[in-house]
């Protein structure tokens, strides 16, 4: 029994040395051209690059991106199966219990890869030029405003909520099924307000095709120093960010998981994805294994304060 338990880690052992071996299936809940398809796509490209070995996306969008991770939570633990999400992972770990998977049993935290403010957007005819007058607006005009968000219990959805709770507004929440559809409505003043994920929304800001009023970061971004933090405009201490990293099933060995998320961590480490990841308008989130799962579970807790005095109901 003891030696074949030695053979077992050997055998093991050597094929955790020599991952890949085959081509290793990302999958992303979101869909594409979405904040999380978009940086998702630079990863597996530079992932793809550094192991030599092919890297692909699968979309699995729909459900916060809930099909993808259950998806991912009930995949082999060979290591070839991997979940490439964003912060609605933690949202809905807070605020849906009765999900077929369990967030914190059935995945693992491997590695964060960007952490990113949102950015408020409304179409250029908007009245409102700043964060104080969409306020003041949403006061006298109670439940008259609209806002947008790429899915109920997305990132850009619970930005808008915490939003409306801190300044006292009601508004009418209109779920799309992604960024870039939420984004064509703000553009043609169909929709309030977006608080849209940077790779979407900053563009169009730059362009002129919409107007930026703030940003959800504690301090400025340093993308667009000029766009002003929400914080800064009369909701002090409102601060939201969109992070985005790798997660794999639980039933993946530990020393194989390890390997994969110290693969990670050095193509994040490579000035070529820093680039990259600038060019897609988000912030490289330098941390570690270790960090991430720290930060998954501070993310979780926070969420579920905020879905509690927000009264919000998400299934």
């Amino acid at each position: 029994m003891r030696l074949f338990a030695l053979a077992l880690a050997l055998i093991c052992g050597v094929a955790n040395a020599q991952y890949p071996t085959k081509p290793v299936r990302v999958v992303i809940g979101y869909a594409a051209g979405s904040s999380t398809d978009i940086v998702g796509r630079v990863m597996t490209d530079r992932l793809a690059a550094y192991w030599k070995q092919s890297v692909y996306v699968e979309t699995r969008a729909g459900a916060a991106g809930n099909l993808a991770a259950d998806a991912v939570a009930k995949a082999s633990g060979d290591g070839y199966t991997l979940l490439f999400a964003q912060n609605g992972l933690a949202i809905s770990a807070a605020a849906l219990p009765n999900l077929p998977y369990n967030a914190e049993r059935d995945l693992v935290a491997l590695a964060p890869v960007a952490a990113t403010p949102h950015i408020l957007i409304v179409a250029n005819e908007f009245p409102a030029k700043n964060v104080q007058e969409l306020i003041a607006r949403g006061k006298a005009e109670p439940g008259k405003l609209s806002f947008a968000s790429s899915g109920v219990g997305n990132s850009d959805h619970l930005c808008g909520e915490l939003f409306n709770l801190m300044a006292g507004i009601t508004a009418i929440h209109v779920p799309y099924k992604g960024g870039a559809p939420a984004a064509v409505d703000i553009m043609g003043n169909r929709i309030g307000y977006y608080f849209a994920g940077m790779p979407v929304g900053l563009p169009l800001a730059k362009s002129g095709k919409a107007r930026a009023l703030g940003v959800t970061s504690a301090e400025r971004f340093a993308g667009a120093p000029d766009i002003p933090t929400i914080a800064e405009q009369g909701l002090p201490g409102y601060s939201a960010t969109l992070w985005q990293g790798f997660f794999a099933p639980s039933s993946v060995p530990p020393e194989l998981a390890g390997r994969i998320a110290a693969d990670i961590e050095k193509v994040m480490s490579l000035h070529e994805t820093h680039e990259k990841l600038a060019g897609a308008s988000v912030t490289v989130w330098a941390g570690n294994q270790a960090d991430f799962k720290r930060a998954f579970s501070a993310d979780i807790a926070k969420w579920r304060d905020v879905v509690k005095k927000a009264n919000l109901k998400l299934d």
